[in-house]
């Protein structure tokens, strides 16, 4: 598929390019993503965001295997979101100077109505546990907190850490849903 640029009111999601590896680099050494990112490399480094824009995320789209964004308001990138098409599964992060703000729930929001009308019946949000700042997102977005298991991804340790868990299907409400973890 060719990568599809999203709308919202404030933000444009699309393509990571180049240009961006720099910035993704900054964003992804912040210590939140030593402990609660997954599977991103620790600690990071510009080879990685230029493989990350210009080898995996063009392959991804090109064999439908992953859908990933850019988050940016204007010109300046915030964040990134994608959808893995395999699990059916959302993942995003956001720069630390750009979190507090929604822009992540509206980038979810966003891509929840792409992949629903596109014909996917549910997705599913994982976290490690204890990252609430991801946790609140899910919520707020409209997800059911399914529980605690272990990983469906692999750390970069070889574990498959204990983590939150949570669904949303194509005609589920987006009101936020009790039964989340407190914190």
């Amino acid at each position: 598929m060719r990568p599809v640029e999203l709308r919202t009111g404030r933000l444009v999601l699309d393509q990571p390019t180049i240009d961006d590896a720099e910035l993704i680099t900054e964003y992804c050494n912040d210590d939140a993503f030593a402990g609660q990112s997954m599977t991103t490399p620790w600690p990071y480094e510009l080879k990685h965001a230029v493989g990350f824009v210009t080898e995996l995320v063009p392959e991804w789209w090109r064999t439908d295997a992953e859908y990933t964004w850019a988050i940016r308001q204007g010109a300046v990138l915030l964040g990134v979101i994608s959808f893995r098409a395999a699990g059916h599964d959302i993942g995003y992060w956001m720069g630390a100077p750009h979190r507090g703000k929604g822009y992540i729930t509206e980038a979810v929001t966003a891509v929840l109505d792409w992949v629903f009308a596109n014909g996917v019946p549910e997705v599913v949000w994982e976290t490690v546990v204890g990252n609430a700042s991801s946790a609140a997102v899910a919520r707020r977005a409209g997800f059911s907190f399914s529980g605690i298991r272990a990983s469906n991804f692999t750390a970069r340790d070889g574990s498959h850490p204990s983590a939150w868990q949570g669904v949303i299907a194509a005609g589920d409400s987006r009101d936020p849903k009790p039964g989340w973890p407190a914190g």
